[in-house]
């Protein structure tokens, strides 16, 4: 009987190694979707692992009883939901309290993402999502683990100086709080300015989650790119081939993924995970999810990225 031939040449092996490091860096990976959209949860069950964390936004002018019930709603599922709460839609402490005691009461939450929010004028006495953290209502209700958001590209309101004593002052305000602090950053399409903003914050001892966009077709991605301020990323996106173009159309953020894994393993940068925004909809992100970590993807000699394949199991 013959045997069989186990390729151990170094090739292989740096191709193997690389797999592992794509496959480690989504591990854990969380999710996002709006408030308004409830679409897809039960069948998502099958692509994620219990426990997932899915964080959900809270699009301006909508109520935060919609992310109550949704957040109900993944809770039933088996998920863990985490939902944002937008500092500048909040009328007052008394809806603030209102919204954390719904959250906690009906859904179980312990992990909340504090973000300032959109608004020219804020609704209510929070200018800021320091401004909510100050009040000690997360703690209150029960509250244990915080996520604030990041911006590897830059804020388009806010210069890079109050962006870091922000992140320093919640930073302290986390610790004296008992409470456990990450960031999780704005979506970007290229690695390098991630990876390079990542360097600065871990000077301050604060995790990072990655925020990249999930598969989408490019017309979403570019309409989401522009209403969130993003701009050095776009570029590279726009000036990339028809080849690559469609790579990422129909896989997903294959390419960023691969530079960053590339960038954990040779010790540029430390993340803490991974954050996908569900532009092209929360089961289509999951089922590439899975696929890619079940090993169902072929990189590709001489090409960036990789290719997923169909969802294992």
């Amino acid at each position: 009987m013959p045997t069989s031939v186990i390729d151990r040449s170094p090739g292989a092996e740096q191709s193997q190694a690389e797999r592992g490091a794509i496959a480690a860096l989504l591990e854990g990976a969380s999710l996002e979707i709006a408030a308004h959209d409830a679409a897809d949860i039960a069948e998502c069950a099958g692509y994620l692992d219990p426990g997932t964390e899915i964080f959900i936004s809270q699009p301006m002018g909508q109520p935060y009883h919609g992310a109550v019930a949704l957040a109900a709603r993944l809770r039933r599922a088996g998920f863990r939901p985490v939902p944002h709460v937008t500092a500048r839609a909040l009328a007052s402490v008394s809806a603030l309290d209102d919204y954390l005691a719904r959250a906690t009461g009906e859904a179980g939450v312990e992990h909340v993402l504090v973000v300032g929010g959109d608004r020219d004028r804020p609704a209510g006495p929070f200018d800021s999502s320091l401004a909510v953290l100050c009040t000690g209502s997360l703690q209150r209700h029960g509250i244990r683990k915080l996520s604030v958001g990041g911006y590897p590209e830059g804020h388009p309101a806010i210069g890079p100086k109050a962006l870091r004593d922000a992140l320093r002052s919640k930073r302290e305000l986390a610790r004296e709080n008992g409470l456990e602090l990450q960031v999780v950053t704005q979506f970007a399409f290229d690695a390098a300015p991630i990876v390079a903003w990542t360097r600065g914050v871990a000077a301050l001892g604060v995790p990072v989650r990655v925020g990249l966009a999930g598969p989408a077709s490019i017309t979403t991605l570019l309409k989401f790119a522009a209403r969130c301020g993003i701009g050095n990323s776009v570029r590279v996106l726009r000036s990339r081939s028809d080849s690559i173009i469609r790579l990422i159309t129909e896989a997903g953020p294959e390419t960023v993924i691969r530079d960053l894994a590339r960038g954990a393993e040779a010790g540029e940068a430390r993340f803490a995970g991974v954050h996908l925004y569900t532009f092209g909809g929360l089961l289509r992100c999951a089922r590439w999810l899975r696929a890619v970590r079940s090993g169902n993807f072929q990189i590709v000699p001489g090409q960036p990225g990789f290719r997923a394949g169909t969802p294992a199991g």
